[in-house]
């Protein structure tokens, strides 16, 4: 009985640590969200894995549209093309910390992590003048020493409501998903950049992003960054 009870207890405290880490609204390892308030008919567009030269493209279809939205940056990517985030700020986009190599945290040592995110936030108030208050974890996976690296640079965990899919799937099937889950304060996932490769090809989201951004003016919603939304 006893060595049941520890397996039991063993297995419970291993799948609370696992929904910690991949739970879009598991507060263990630090502040985080996943979605805004439902009784507000906004999305918050969210890319992630930029800069790169992709994200010129984005920029442009955002500006066309009026569309407003939120950055999460890799600081090694940030450091290469330092002018790219600037102008992503520059534009009344929100920039966020995706960390500075885009690892899986799992794993991960607190200094590891505390590295990763200090490094990003000075490179992005090094590229654009301003300091990130939003985190999202890389694959959406966060581990032990994420929260007081969040808390030493007062940093806000960012999930999502749906991802686009769009670093494997085609333009209409990128729109098809995003379209059918989204809703009211809906954070959406998408991509202006392949982790930390120089080497981007994001045209199936470039052309998702074209038909998406006024179908869904035309259900009637409004485009915000998650910091204002949250």
């Amino acid at each position: 009985m006893v060595i049941e009870a520890t397996v039991a207890a063993m297995a419970a405290g291993a799948a609370a640590v696992g929904y910690g880490a991949r739970g879009r609204s598991s507060q263990m390892f630090g502040p985080s969200v996943w979605r805004g308030p439902r009784g507000r008919r906004q999305i918050a567009l969210t890319f992630d894995d930029g800069p790169s030269e992709a994200t010129l493209d984005v920029l442009q279809i955002l500006d066309t549209f009026a569309a407003r939205a939120t950055f999460f940056q890799c600081g090694a990517n940030t450091v290469r093309l330092p002018g790219i985030t600037r102008q992503v700020a520059e534009a009344g986009h929100e920039l966020g910390n995706h960390t500075y190599t885009h690892p899986r945290l799992i794993g991960c040592s607190p200094a590891r992590i505390r590295k990763e995110i200090g490094d990003t936030q000075r490179a992005i108030r090094e590229a654009a003048g301003v300091d990130a208050r939003l985190f999202r974890a890389p694959y959406g996976l966060r581990w032990f020493g994420l929260r007081p690296a969040l808390g030493e640079h007062r940093l806000t965990g960012v999930m999502w409501t749906v991802i686009g899919y769009d670093w494997e799937w085609e333009a209409t099937e990128i729109v098809r998903h995003v379209e059918t889950h989204a809703s009211s304060g809906g954070i959406v996932c998408l991509h202006d950049g392949d982790r930390v490769s120089p080497l981007v090809d994001r045209r199936n989201t470039i052309t998702a992003l074209r038909l998406l951004i006024p179908r869904l003016y035309d259900s009637g919603y409004s485009f915000v960054t998650v910091g204002e939304m949250v």
